[in-house]
C-alpha cells in the first residue's frame, strides 16, 4: 500500500513540476497593417498589389526566418538580420553565409523598407519584392534557386497549409513566396523611438541630447534627413579604399566611374544596436564613425562635396551627437513579438 501511495503521490509531483507550454501571441488583422506614421512622406511601396493580411505575413515572417531558402538549409534570412539589432548581422563586419563563407559588405538593417526606392548598399535591386532573390541565389550567401526553394516547400504538408491560408490554395510559385516576405519586411515599422515621441510632444530631449540634435541638424542632416534618417542617395563619404575588397560601391551597378565608391546613404534609426558600421562594417563604435569624419576623410575624385574638409566636431560635440543618435532607438521594434523568430 505505501508503494502504491509513494507512486501515485509522484505522479501528482512530476505533473504540478511539468512546464507549461509556451503560450503564444495570436496575430490578428490589426495587428498587420499598412503605417504611415504622421508627417512622413508617401512610401514608394503598398500593399495594392499584394493585399496585406495576417496569413500573409504569417507566411512571410516563416520564410524570412527558414534557412531551407539556403542550399545546405542552414542559413535564413533572419540568420544575418536579427531583429535585437535591427535586423542587422551584430558583431559581423561582412555576411557569413554557408559553409562559413565570407560576403564583402555588411549585412545592412531592416527597417522601414517601403520608403526605400532602391536596395543594397548599391541600389542592385529595385523592387522590395524581388530583394529576397539576390540573398537568396548569392554564392556566398545562401547559394540556393529558387526552382530548388520551389521543389522543398512544395514536399511540406506546413507550407501547403501556410500558401493555402495565404492565398487560398496550396499552389507555390516564385511570385508568392516574395509577395509573402514583402509582407513581412514591409511592415517592419519603426517609428517609436525616443525621437518620434518628442517630435510628437509626448517626451522631451535631456539638454545634452537637444545639443546633439542641433548639431545633428547643422553637420549631418542633409544626407541623414528627418523622419526616415536617410536621403537614399549615393555617396562617397571619404573611407580608404578596403584592398580585401576593392568594392566599387554603386558603379557595379551603373558602370560609370563617376559612382565609384559611392554607396547609399544609410538610415540611422537603431544607429545604437546596428554595429559594426558602414558597409563594409570596418567601424564598431559610434565614436570611431565620427572620428572618421572629423579626421579620417580620404580625398579621391567621387568624394561628396559636402565632406571635401570633414566635419568639424570637439569631443564634446561628439558625445552630445552620440546622446541624440540613442534617442533613435526604438525598444519597442527591437522586441516586438510578431517580429520574432520563435513566434
Amino acid at each position: 500500500m505505501k508503494k502504491l501511495l509513494f507512486i501515485f503521490t509522484s505522479g501528482i509531483y512530476l505533473t504540478a513540476c511539468s512546464v507549461d507550454p509556451e503560450i503564444k501571441p495570436i496575430i490578428t488583422d490589426e495587428d498587420v497593417k499598412e503605417i504611415i506614421p504622421e508627417g512622413w512622406p508617401t512610401p514608394n511601396y503598398n500593399f495594392g498589389n499584394n493585399p496585406l493580411t495576417k496569413d500573409g505575413f504569417i507566411l512571410g515572417r516563416t520564410l524570412f526566418y527558414d534557412p531551407l531558402l539556403s542550399a545546405d538549409n542552414t542559413i535564413s534570412c533572419g540568420s544575418c538580420h536579427q531583429q535585437f539589432a535591427g535586423f542587422s548581422h551584430s558583431g559581423h563586419d561582412v555576411s557569413h553565409g554557408i559553409f562559413g563563407l565570407l560576403g564583402t559588405r555588411n549585412a545592412p538593417a531592416i527597417q522601414n523598407l517601403n520608403w526605400n526606392p532602391t536596395f543594397m548598399h548599391d541600389g542592385g535591386v529595385i523592387s522590395l519584392e524581388m530583394m529576397p532573390l539576390a540573398p537568396i541565389t548569392n554564392p556566398v550567401e545562401m547559394n540556393e534557386t529558387m526552382a530548388n526553394v520551389i521543389t522543398k516547400l512544395s514536399a511540406s504538408g506546413k507550407y501547403k497549409q501556410l500558401f493555402t491560408n495565404a492565398f487560398g490554395d496550396d499552389i507555390i510559385n516564385s511570385q508568392r513566396i516574395f509577395k509573402a516576405i514583402a509582407q513581412f519586411q514591409g511592415t517592419l515599422y519603426s517609428y517609436n523611438s525616443k525621437y518620434d515621441k518628442v517630435k510628437s510632444g509626448k517626451e522631451g530631449f535631456t539638454s545634452q541630447e537637444q545639443s546633439g540634435y542641433n548639431l545633428f541638424v547643422q553637420k549631418c542632416a542633409s544626407c541623414h534627413k528627418e523622419p526616415l534618417f536617410s536621403d537614399y542617395d549615393y555617396r562617397n563619404n571619404g573611407l580608404s579604399i578596403n584592398v580585401l575588397y576593392n568594392d566599387s560601391g554603386r558603379a557595379h551597378i551603373t558602370g560609370n566611374p563617376n559612382d565609384r565608391y559611392k554607396f547609399k546613404t544609410p538610415s540611422l534609426r537603431n544607429i545604437e544596436r546596428t554595429s559594426p558600421y558602414m558597409h563594409d562594417g570596418r567601424f564598431t563604435t559610434l565614436n570611431q564613425c565620427l572620428d572618421h569624419y572629423t579626421s579620417g576623410i580620404v580625398i579621391s575624385p567621387t568624394i561628396d562635396p559636402q565632406l571635401q574638409t570633414g566635419i568639424s566636431l570637439t569631443a564634446q560635440d561628439k558625445s552630445d551627437l552620440i546622446a541624440f543618435l540613442k534617442t533613435l532607438t526604438d525598444t519597442k521594434f527591437l522586441t516586438d513579438k510578431r517580429f520574432s523568430e520563435n513566434n
